[in-house]
């Protein structure tokens, strides 16, 4: 790097060193401001004016000798060697442009002047005595507090927050969270902890746009198709041998006419509302969470899939969080909601397939699908019985299939990665590195296919693409949540394995679920 920087600058270098006059003029300039300098020191001191005044005369007769040698001499390029000093200045400028130039376009940062004044007014002996700044924010855009506490962390954290809105009003909201890089435990038990400042405008979400708005419409209108689509490919026993033919042969080319499953949309309608229903129940489950600790959510943006009716839907924090506590419960209130109407619709519609006077309710599936799942496909072998289960097909419900697909996407959501429903509860639970760990193991399980079995490939890149960051800290990440919310997040984690986990073949031939063939 340094030799390329080198090599680009020579020539332009050449050219300063052949011409002295431009130097010569810079020095010119740098004298007469030398003499407006003493000229100015030497008014407000007469005794030493002569002294002073002179030594000005001297420095320009000097330099206009060297100028006139200078001319006379001519030196040639080659004489000395070549140097970057002379534009050394200029590229330093630059530098100091661009760094200017990306401070106007990143996050505002914190007024020193604000830093100063809480640092005199806010910490103390009583409360944290500070003893070292660091960056802090994504960007660095704010102040980290590196201390020692002096009392009980929660009790001074509520202390510290009412007086820094007597001292700056509205302007920063500060953060309790744990020091970075602690080479010791808080003598007083638990993790060390610092104090981060942001301006609000820096830390708080942004408000919805009208864009944003659109999107989420769009995407709610494609949910509701790919949900009445999902309900037509139900009856593939009923569907005109053309279409299932396009649709199962790899080999069709011609297209048939689409209007021949209009009469079957009228039948699918019940499969798309409890699809519907489970995501409606998801998304009350974190509103009515979020509302008693006044926490604001945005409009859910539901994810459209032809296999489940919807991957679920994405539902943003639009304010900071108070605590841990109320991260883990806003995650698992979603979830949770659209998993008991669902199990509700699975259990209902396997009574109702055992039922003989709802066959002509019933919709002929493969055998095959119920080893998708360990749970569900042990709860509907106990259900059905083996004669039932072992053939080719099975007589199910729609109900089934609706509350197969809502406990299959709540499990996916839960799955304990990124800004997942899961992956928030397992952040608020225990911490953003015991996060990193569950991630890790959770994407080589869906690679490697272990977990969602066709569904893992897909669900990945969602993850990926859209859900793969973890969540800002709260505004105390570090008070605990509690023995009783640990034990929820860990009986959901045993839940997305039984769901997602499918059914061995050996497990699948002995209980009867499907004709499992082995070579």
């Amino acid at each position: 790097m340094g030799t390329l920087t080198s090599c680009s600058f020579t020539p332009l270098n050449f050219k300063f060193r052949s011409n002295p006059l431009p130097r010569d003029f810079r020095d010119r300039i740098q004298l007469h401001e030398l003499k407006r300098l003493k000229g100015e020191s030497s008014s407000n001191t007469p005794q030493d004016s002569n002294v002073k005044t002179a030594q000005p005369e001297e420095a320009e007769e000097k330099r206009n000798n060297e100028f006139n040698s200078k001319e006379s001499t001519s030196p040639s390029v080659t004489s000395r060697p070549p140097s970057v000093s002379t534009v050394g200045p200029a590229y330093n400028n630059f530098q100091v442009d661009s760094f200017k130039l990306l401070e106007l376009l990143g996050p505002e940062k914190v007024d020193p002047a604000d830093v100063k004044l809480i640092k005199d007014k806010l910490f103390g002996y009583s409360t944290f005595w500070v003893t070292k700044e660091e960056p802090f924010g994504d960007l660095g855009e704010g102040i980290l507090f590196l201390g020692n506490l002096r009392g009980n962390r929660e009790d001074v954290f509520s202390r510290l927050q009412s007086q820094l809105v007597d001292i700056t009003g509205t302007k920063y909201n500060l953060f309790m969270v744990e020091e970075p890089n602690s080479e010791s435990p808080d003598p007083r038990g638990g993790p060390r902890i610092s104090f981060g400042l942001l301006r609000k405008e820096v830390s708080e979400p942004g408000p919805t746009t009208l864009w944003q708005y659109v999107i989420a419409l769009l995407l709610f209108l494609l949910t509701i198709g790919s949900s009445v689509e999902l309900g037509i490919a139900s009856q593939i026993n009923r569907l005109p041998p053309e279409v299932v033919k396009y649709f199962t042969d790899p080999n069709a080319v011609e297209a048939p006419d689409m209007e021949l499953l209009l009469p079957y949309v009228d039948s699918a309608l019940p499969l798309a509302y409890g699809i519907l229903g489970v995501l409606l129940f998801h998304e009350v489950g974190h509103f009515l969470a979020a509302f008693p600790k006044k926490v604001k959510l945005s409009i859910p943006y539901f994810i459209p899939n032809i296999t489940l009716g919807s991957f679920g839907a994405i539902t943003q924090f639009k304010s900071i969080l108070p605590d841990r506590s109320t991260r883990v419960d806003i995650s698992l209130a979603g979830p949770f909601a659209g998993a008991v109407l669902s199990f509700s619709m699975f259990a209902v519609g396997l009574l109702l397939s055992s039922n003989p006077d709802a066959t002509g309710d019933l919709v002929q599936v493969p055998s095959i699908l119920f080893q998708g799942s360990v749970l569900l496909g042990l709860i509907s072998r106990a259900t059905l019985g083996y004669a039932a289960m072992h053939a080719a097909t099975v007589s199910i419900h729609p109900l089934v299939i609706a509350g197969w697909c809502g406990l299959t996407t709540s499990a996916f959501n839960l799955l304990p990665v990124g800004c997942l429903d899961g992956g928030r509860a397992v952040q608020g639970a225990f911490g953003k590195n015991a996060l990193i760990g569950f991630g890790l193991s959770t994407y080589t399980l869906l690679g490697l296919g272990v977990l969602g079995g066709p569904l893992s490939l897909p669900w990945g890149l969602y993850v990926l693409i859209c859900q793969r960051t973890p969540e800002k800290p709260c505004l105390n990440d570090v008070t605990e949540v509690g023995t009783w919310r640990k034990t929820l997040v860990i009986v959901s984690i045993f839940f997305v394995v039984l769901t997602l986990f499918p059914v061995w073949d050996d497990l699948a031939e002995e209980l009867g679920i499907g004709l499992v063939t082995t070579f």
